[in-house]
């Protein structure tokens, strides 16, 4: 069996979203240009690639043309019925249970975003303070708000294409974590997003951990690029990167970095933005930069990024702790110590974190147009959180131009993305990038990189 086969299967939820109303099932079959359909099309489409290396939506979509899934009401409830979906889901004609319960995440997140969000007077989607009532309303529908937990969730960001030596690290790392009792949250893709998790599995159960947590936190573009991995027990679908971005650290309470590409430099910079706001000096969220020996060249040259253009009270906000796993582990196992006497100072829960201040410029969705991306302010002339969030808008279009469906096709009619700025800023960014596209770190190996930007330096 190969992952170009395709089988035809009817599938039903399990708990939840057993019944929806015609209107429900209305909105999510409308293909029209403010329809989900294709939105829930492409992400279940992805959903049902899982455990496949293939990391271009575009490519995806196209592999599997007459891929079709439609919602069915009967009398005992709803089920889904799939056309040409990929045979690597099933086994024995059945769909694996995991992958079932992504697809039915995946469903109920799209219908409540569009339905209880959006189309929502209640929710103010303009100001910073209704964009993180949206944010606390999607993982509370998602179940992953846990009021009684302590604090001991760690996110881990990183590359879905890193070498293998970089995701044994990860799991080590993620083994550390485990045996110290603390749970993981990635963006539940491959690479350092399913290390952590696999390492923690076997930690979990070695120390008898029952309800060990795997938190995986998508957005559509991405979950089409990047399909969740089977170990995620508990996957969210944001609405945009931003919602996502903000989930990750409104949920957790540490993050650790492992090696990856400008993907994981985006998440940084959006990290730093909030961390250098003058309202956010005091707040408790440890970060760590972490890799194996081979990676010190990697984090030098984020670290030495960062200093040229955020200065050195944004490398004051991150630790630089290298092949050593559970130095790594030891470390935030005590950090969360400090986290948790700092929610009780400030009165804050510990499972969704209220207090932190995040500026509108990182919540607003960014749509990486042309002209979007060649009308961003990188200079160095303004404060340093707005410059981290302008250049994580600039990240953030070169992630969207490798990987996102309808970005790449705008590249491919319109050229690259044209980036200006100043020459002081853009040099160093330039550098950066080249460095990440000869270490592989743009696309996954073997495979030829075509920029999707140009710098006008």
């Amino acid at each position: 069996m190969t992952q170009y086969e395709t089988v035809d299967a009817s599938v039903s939820p399990e708990g939840r979203l057993r019944v929806l109303s015609k209107a429900e099932i209305t909105q999510l079959l409308d293909s029209g240009s403010s329809g989900l359909y294709p939105v829930f099309r492409n992400s279940a489409l992805a959903v049902l690639n899982s455990g496949s290396h293939l990391d271009d939506g575009k490519v995806l979509l196209e592999r599997y043309p007459d891929f079709d899934i439609r919602i069915i009401q009967e009398e005992r409830g709803i089920k889904l019925e799939l056309k040409g979906a990929p045979a690597i889901a099933f086994v024995d004609g059945e769909m694996i249970r995991g992958i079932r319960e992504h697809l039915f995440a995946v469903l109920r997140d799209i219908l409540f975003v569009s339905s209880d969000i959006t189309d929502n007077p209640s929710f103010d989607l303009q100001s910073s303070e209704g964009i993180t009532d949206a944010v606390f309303h999607i993982l509370r529908n998602a179940g992953v708000l846990r009021a009684r937990a302590e604090p001991n969730l760690v996110v881990c960001w990183g590359g879905h294409s890193i070498s293998r030596e970089e995701y044994d690290y990860s799991k080590l790392v993620g083994y550390q974590l485990g045996l110290r009792g603390l749970n993981i949250c990635t963006g539940c893709g491959p690479g350092a997003m399913k290390g952590p998790m696999k390492g923690a599995t076997i930690a979990h159960a070695k120390q008898r951990v029952r309800v060990g947590r795997y938190i995986g936190i998508s957005e559509p573009g991405i979950i089409a690029a990047e399909s969740p991995n089977p170990i995620v027990n508990e996957l969210v679908v944001c609405p945009d990167i931003e919602k996502r971005l903000e989930a990750f650290v409104r949920l957790g309470h540490a993050v650790i970095v492992f090696p990856g590409g400008v993907g994981t430099a985006e998440e940084i910079l959006y990290l730093l933005g909030i961390l250098l706001h003058p309202d956010n000096a005091d707040v408790q969220l440890p970060l760590v930069f972490t890799g194996p020996a081979k990676a010190a060249a990697y984090f030098a040259q984020i670290d030495e990024f960062i200093g040229i253009t955020l200065g050195q009270e944004a490398r004051q906000r991150y630790r630089i702790m290298l092949d050593d796993p559970a130095g790594v582990a030891q470390h935030l196992a005590r950090e969360m110590q400090t986290v948790k006497q700092y929610r009780q100072k400030t009165q804050d829960a510990y499972y969704f974190n209220w207090a932190l201040r995040i500026a509108p410029e990182l919540q607003q969705p960014f749509k990486p147009t042309h002209e979007a991306m060649a009308a961003l302010d990188l200079h160095l002339d303004q404060p340093k959180h707005q410059l981290a969030a302008n250049l994580r808008r600039a990240f953030s279009g070169v992630v969207a131009g490798n990987v996102k469906a309808e970005t790449i096709v705008a590249v491919q009619q319109h050229g690259p993305f044209e980036i200006h700025g100043d020459a002081a800023l853009l040099k160093p960014l330039d550098a950066l990038l080249r460095a990440f596209v000869q270490q592989h770190r743009m696309k996954l190996p073997g495979k030829a990189y075509v920029p999707c930007y140009r710098l006008a330096l």
